[in-house]
């Protein structure tokens, strides 16, 4: 398909009076097709350590602090919560780098679940992904954005729902654009945002360590004291705190463009996730410092409340800053799931021009742009807290059978090498982690919703059926003239190159 629209473009109809003709602009789409091939930017070790703060502080620590106190009920275990977070999504990065360099393919837990399991486990993951956890995730970070940009022109009560929804759409669109546009772009957007995002995270970190050093430590006396503590309410702690952590295994779905990721995944991870836990902690440590507990629920927004208690009158730099950082996220959520979209589609288990890559860009931009439009539909009815809850769900099964799929292949393929071995009980405390965030809440507080949410999961077998296994010949009927079309729409190509 990628072949007959080159040939259009480049005037095959007056080749068919000189054979000549055709045969000079066989090998000129063929050169397009491996060049294409190498859209990929590489990645290095600042970029990879950028990739992952960046695309992991975001929204999150603005906006969880309040969901993780509001179910823990005190100071103490609040900060405990955050740091068994920060632990926890190590222990899950070290079992994805052991993973990355084993299988050094792109597209995050898609070629894991390939390898061990079989084709089902990574469509379905795929299925999820591209229609559930990833646009919930970007639309959730954008949502955050349009709070923060929106809140200081609207001083003591909430912004109205529509400037919120329609600064988030315009945020997708504007992050779409870019990452579709040039890949280099992208990286460098993302680099530029981690620096403006840590100035932010340094102004909260020295300000509250400054308070603590002038005597502000009240907010920590008898810190336990009224805590509310249960499996439910540790598990949906978990699901927000690990929300702001989520991001630590971004690096994976951009293996092909790594440099030399057998060196870079692993050292980006040890140097990056760390750093950000520290982070996390020292900034809750610093809201605790001139808030309450009951002062830091009530908040509006955590951080705008904190520069406007430490900062004024530059308090302004806050809602400015997070609002960097949530783009940052949100453009470094975009840059790597694009990649799962393409990868997935690459292996015939989503539209066959997600796959395409651009022939002027050199970048994935129908999967870009796809990826952006479903984004926009979840803002729509989007609630941010149900939004996260029902995430995390989902994410987390997946997560927790990827690391069950390094388990298997430690057995089933032996034969793979292994730049990095890491212990086998890290992969078996992660899985066993996994499979408690996941019943927790179904066990102490089940709800609909989240039989509605394992229901399409199982929805995919039905599509994976009917048109990746069976392939039914009048769904291609169907898809292939929207495919010339989108193709000849965008200028994009397959990025398989074309056999000799």
């Amino acid at each position: 398909m990628g072949e007959e629209s080159l040939r259009k473009r480049k005037g095959e109809d007056s080749g068919k009076e000189d054979g000549q003709s055709i045969q000079s602009h066989e090998p000129q789409t063929m050169n397009l097709q491996k060049q294409a091939k190498l859209f990929l930017f590489p990645v290095g070790l600042i970029s990879g350590i950028c990739m992952i703060v960046g695309t992991i502080i975001g929204s999150g620590i603005f906006v969880s602090p309040k969901s993780v106190l509001a179910n823990v009920g005190a100071v103490g275990p609040c900060l405990t919560i955050w740091a068994a977070c920060g632990i926890l999504a190590t222990l899950g990065a070290l079992c994805f780098a052991e993973l990355g360099t084993m299988i050094t393919k792109s597209g995050g837990e898609y070629p894991y679940l390939m390898e061990a399991f079989g084709p089902i486990p990574a469509f379905l993951f795929s299925w999820t992904s591209l229609l559930v956890t990833k646009p919930s995730s970007f639309a959730i970070i954008c949502l955050s954005f349009a709070e923060y940009a929106s809140a200081p022109f609207y001083p003591g009560c909430d912004p109205p729902q529509v400037v919120i929804k329609c600064l988030a759409a315009a945020a997708i669109v504007i992050i779409t654009i870019v990452n579709s546009l040039s890949v280099k772009l992208g990286s460098y957007l993302q680099n530029f945002l981690t620096a403006a995002k840590m100035i932010i995270v340094a102004i909260i970190i020295v300000s509250g360590i400054v308070l603590l050093a002038q005597g502000k430590t009240e907010n920590f006396k008898d810190s336990f004291k009224d805590s509310k503590i249960s499996v439910s309410s540790i598990g949906l702690a978990f699901y927000n705190g690990l929300w702001a952590y989520d991001g630590w295994n971004q690096l994976n779905y951009i293996t092909e463009e790594l440099k030399n990721p057998y060196r870079n995944l692993p050292l980006s991870i040890i140097i990056g996730i760390p750093l950000v836990t520290v982070c996390y902690v020292l900034i809750n440590i610093s809201y605790f410092t001139v808030m309450t507990s009951t002062e830091l629920l009530q908040s509006q927004a955590v951080a705008v409340t904190f520069g406007d208690r430490v900062l004024y009158p530059a308090s302004w730099i806050v809602p400015l800053f997070v609002a960097f950082s949530t783009i940052g996220s949100a453009n470094g959520t975009c840059f790597t799931a694009g990649r799962l979209v393409y990868v997935a589609g690459r292996e015939g288990h989503m539209l066959k021009v997600l796959s395409y890559i651009s022939v002027k860009r050199l970048t994935p931009a129908p999967a870009i742009i796809f990826y952006g439009a479903i984004a926009i539909i979840y803002i729509i009815p989007g609630d941010i807290d149900t939004l996260i809850n029902y995430f995390s769900f989902a994410v987390w099964i997946f997560y927790g059978l990827t690391i069950l799929a390094l388990i298997v292949m430690r057995f089933t393929r032996k034969e793979l090498r292994r730049p990095i071995r890491i212990p086998i009980i890290i992969p078996v405390i992660v899985t066993l982690v996994s499979i408690l965030l996941v019943l927790a809440p179904i066990i102490s507080a089940p709800e609909l919703a989240y039989l509605y949410c394992v229901l399409f999961i199982l929805s995919g077998l039905i599509v994976y059926v009917l048109f990746v296994h069976f392939k039914f010949s009048w769904p291609q009927k169907i898809s292939k003239p929207i495919t010339m079309h989108l193709q000849m729409l965008l200028e994009v190509v397959p990025a398989e190159e074309v056999t000799e």
